[in-house]
């Protein structure tokens, strides 16, 4: 069918249906009937801003013809910056297009959560696909985008992760954008990325001069060296470096590889250009939480707008900064940094708001007098003129301006013949390391993910086939080199297991005898264990059921209501609980205090509360649990009032039973001893043999108390120079015991010995939140504020390993870690993030990182507590909550060995707990 027929065919519907032609369409027929006539291939562009619901009629029918006709390809786009439709309408009228469907341009237009619900899930026949802009808080693409080459995601600011079943029927998909989102995970993303066979085209955070994902026009290695290798002075170099910034051709554009048609040209062109008005976007204000997860209407936004790189540095003081260069000649000194320092100061204090390329390459000392600029930097903040600090993103940026001074200086230096042979110019990576050299044409909009350390070679590392990565080249050299960086930072598997297996042959391996090849002997037995086979069994099993478990399986158990027979206010009320503990030999039990001062025993596998009492002074909130190791029924609580009981479970289970039956009055008291007060009470925490418990708090002081006779025997007194936050015996020697402390200190001591002196002592960068002891003693785990994570050995305190945790730069960031499997792994959580970090005891790589999804600001959710299950590996539980008020606490099992696709579908809700350090 010709054009012209097809034209005639549309303007019959429109008469059909009582609507005049709409006139942006008849012009659409006329370009293509033109192109038809310069022999081109014909295209039929739709622009939506002029189509109206009056038009979706006639145009439905006619795009149902259009497979019949000699259209090659249709274009959907819009020109106005921000558009509303119909959504559902122009789904519809989207897919009837069918097969000849190319772009797909819906960049900030609102189509309605359910209509871009339904995109996400149904999927599209177009080949360009741009959702840039379009507000979704759940990027769940599980659709079938069969023919898709070209994705565009940018600037959708409320995506924190890539849910399950993702990008699963993408298998053409070689292009993707997804700049400026808050996605940050690793291990989802890279098991996301993972179900695109054909991506080739990464980024998530763009160049200045680049309109696509392609490799930057002005990033190649030769260019690079052939710009170091024409600056013959110290001046000239500096000069040079500057001038290339303030020349970036903004116009540079990358086309599609050769694989692609010439109609797809123009639209790929077209597709990742940045829109002025989108090129800042900003989250100010999120108010609580939101009754949807895709709609974010009513959240406010403001962009900023970009400051132009060539107006930052014209207004740069440089001339002090090259004269100082320009009179130390050629030597290359370790003073060098200072002045590249000074320069730095002065462009963060011009270009502070602007966010510049993030990459995690480190401009390593050769021998040649410079210092690490990571280990210069990373030792303090660089500050502007005025004093005032600046955060993460500034500070990176400024450590690689600086390093890439000092790699120009040390260049000059080289050309000029001093301080190494001039072969090393030829090597690639010896003159100026990748992220460096290529950094100097900036890039913007950076996600997250970026800002997460060795960002870059996780990625690469990760995705074999990736190409290009932020419109920076993968070198062969540079994925030798993010292997390296993998392998010394990460697990890939459980155990150092080096390759993915089926269970199926690890159970037939067993059966027959015969070894997968991949298992590795078990070096040292597991506490209470004889079989080192059967060890090494568990350990393939558990490596097995991870490596397909990117996104593992989160439920909530503390969701349950109070008696029926009590006040009838409080009926529907729900717990808010403020800590917990595992029982040490029932695997199904779980004990977990409140804000109301109740103690509450739960069997964690059904579901159904054992016990629930209410403590001796009500809306205190307990801070203290700890179960009795010789006799399971009872435990100990403590509030912030103050209050110290020993409580019997058995007689809170008769408390539960009478109570449902309307004979609660009669039922014996839980509590068989009420100690006396320990003031601002934050810990307590008993010995091996159910002797005597310790107390600590709010005070420099320590009381120690006789379990069964109910007195305090003892206060040790300034065993500290701060308050003491946790205090914890050994697991199996009744006398030893340590203290953490808020003054940065860490204190082992003996019952045996009076508590003049410590037995050690270790200390911390800030003040210590915890500690805690191994479950076979050999260890402590030492947690600080703001991720501070160390491991010291047990018997004289030595540090076995410093956890690579990244600060976050907050005083009030409390961060709490405990052990799991055993003494194999640890996990740690702050209340000011909402990650859960798991590390290898042993060797300190990273497993795994967890991030907490609640409804609401992902900003405004943290972690209180958590706890490893003491009976199954990879089994954790997490206290998480809110900052806003009104949102509800929740304390979350985690199984890492088991999918969340059985519970993607349950909203848990999260509740309010103020911000303290209190308790462990």
């Amino acid at each position: 069918m010709e054009i012209g027929i097809l034209e005639t065919r549309y303007t019959d519907f429109c008469r059909n249906c009582g609507s005049t032609p709409n006139d942006s369409i008849l012009l659409a027929f006329a370009k293509a009937k033109l192109l038809k006539s310069l022999n081109e291939a014909c295209i039929l562009e739709i622009n939506i801003d002029k189509v109206t619901e009056i038009d979706f009629a006639p145009l439905t029918a006619v795009f149902s013809l259009v497979n019949l006709s000699e259209v090659v390809a249709v274009d959907v786009l819009h020109t106005s910056r921000c558009i509303i439709v119909n959504g559902q309408g122009l789904l519809t009228l989207i897919r009837c297009i069918g097969p000849k469907l190319r772009t797909v341009d819906l960049k900030g237009v609102s189509l309605g959560k359910d209509a871009l619900r339904d995109l996400l899930e149904r999927g599209l026949p177009c080949q360009i696909l741009n959702l840039s802009s379009c507000r979704t808080r759940k990027l769940n693409m599980t659709g079938q985008f069969l023919a898709l080459h070209t994705m565009n995601l940018d600037f959708n600011v409320y995506v924190t992760n890539l849910p399950e079943g993702c990008f699963s029927y993408m298998p053409k998909l070689r292009r993707l954008s997804m700049c400026e989102t808050r996605i940050a995970n690793f291990w989802t993303t890279v098991a996301a990325l993972s179900r695109l066979p054909s991506l080739s085209e990464l980024r998530f955070q763009n160049c200045l001069c680049c309109n696509d994902t392609g490799q930057c026009p002005l990033s190649s290695t030769e260019k690079t060296n052939s710009f170091i290798q024409e600056s013959h002075s110290l001046n000239q170099a500096c000069k040079a470096w500057c001038m290339e910034w303030s020349c970036i051709d903004h116009d540079s554009v990358r086309f599609p590889d050769s694989e692609s048609s010439e109609t797809d040209i123009e639209a790929f062109h077209d597709i990742f250009s940045d829109d002025e008005s989108i090129m800042r976007h900003h989250l100010v204000h999120s108010s609580g939480e939101d009754s949807s997860d895709e709609s974010v209407g009513e959240l406010q936004f403001h962009l900023r707008e970009s400051i132009p790189l060539e107006d930052s540095l014209a207004d740069i003081q440089q001339t002090d900064f090259l004269g100082n260069l320009s009179r130390r000649g050629n030597g290359i000194t370790d003073m060098d940094f200072n002045d590249a320092n000074t320069f730095v100061r002065q462009f963060v204090q011009v270009g502070a708001e602007e966010r510049l390329f993030v990459t995690d390459e480190v401009f390593s000392s050769r021998g040649d007098g410079l210092m690490s600029i990571r280990d210069r930097g990373m030792q303090g903040n660089i500050s502007d003129v005025s004093g005032n600090s600046f955060g993460n993103t500034v500070s990176l940026d400024a450590f690689y301006d600086a390093a890439e001074t000092s790699t120009l200086l040390r260049a000059s230096a080289i050309s000029n013949g001093e301080g190494t042979s001039g072969d090393e110019l030829n090597n690639e990576d010896s003159v100026m390391p990748a992220g460096i050299a290529l950094r100097r044409n900036a890039s913007h909009h950076p996600s997250s993910i970026c800002f997460e350390k060795n960002y870059r070679e996780f990625m690469i590392a990760s995705l074999p086939g990736l190409k290009v990565l932020d419109n920076l080249p993968v070198t062969q050299l540079e994925r030798e080199r993010a292997r390296t960086v993998f392998e010394q930072y990460f697990e890939s598997l459980p155990y150092n297991r080096r390759e993915k297996e089926n269970v199926f042959n690890i159970l037939k391996g067993r059966e027959t005898g015969i070894g997968s090849g991949i298992l590795f002997p078990c070096k040292r037995k597991r506490l209470g264990t004889s079989n080192g086979n059967a060890i090494s069994f568990s350990r393939s099993i558990c490596a097995a059921k991870m490596a397909s478990c990117a996104w593992p399986a989160t439920y909530p158990i503390s969701k349950l209501k109070r008696n029926s027979t009590e006040n009838s206010t409080d009926i529907n009320k729900k717990f808010r609980p403020r800590q917990f503990e595992y029982h040490p030999s029932d695997a199904s039990l779980m004990v977990f205090g409140t804000l109301d001062g109740e103690v509450v025993v739960i069997n964690h596998e059904s579901g159904k509360i054992v016990g629930h009492v209410q403590s001796v002074g009500a809306n205190h909130s307990i801070l203290g649990l700890c179960w009795l190791n010789k006799d399971p029924s009872k435990l100990i609580a403590g509030s912030d009032n103050g209050t110290l009981q020993l409580y019997d479970v058995n007689r809170m289970r008769s408390t539960v039973l009478l109570s449902r039956y309307g004979a609660g009055s009669s039922s014996r008291n839980p509590a068989t001893y009420t100690y006396e007060e320990f003031e601002q009470l934050t810990s307590v925490h008993i010995n091996a043999t159910d002797n005597y418990f310790l107390a600590s708090g709010y005070s420099k002081h320590v009381a120690l108390y006789d379990v069964c006779s109910g007195k305090r025997l003892q206060v040790f007194e300034d065993l500290h120079r701060e308050h003491i936050n946790v205090v914890k015996f050994a697991h199996h020697s009744p006398y030893l015991f340590a203290t953490s402390s808020f003054d940065q200190e860490i204190k082992m001591w003996d019952l045996r010995q009076k508590p003049t002196h410590p037995l050690y002592t270790t200390t911390s960068l800030r003040g210590n939140v915890m500690v805690c002891f191994s479950r076979d003693d050999h260890y402590i785990l030492s947690s600080a504020v703001d991720n501070e994570v160390k491991q010291h050995l047990a018997v004289d305190g030595r540090l076995h390993m410093k956890f690579d945790i990244a600060p976050t730069g907050s005083a009030q960031n409390y961060t709490r870690s405990y052990y799991m499997n055993g003494r194999d792994y640890i996990i740690s959580g702050s209340c000011e993030e909402n990650v859960v970090r798991i590390c290898c005891a042993q060797t300190g790589r990273r497993l795994k990182d967890l991030a907490l999804e609640g409804r609401g600001s992902r900003s405004s959710l943290y972690v209180q507590s958590l706890r490893g299950d003491p009976f199954r590996d990879f089994h954790l539980s997490v206290l998480a909550a809110y900052l806003h008020p009104e949102s509800k606490s929740e304390i979350l099992k985690i199984n890492l060995l088991s999918s969340d696709v059985c519970c993607k579908d349950h909203n848990f809700d999260l509740q309010y707990l103020p911000l303290s350090g209190m308790g462990g």
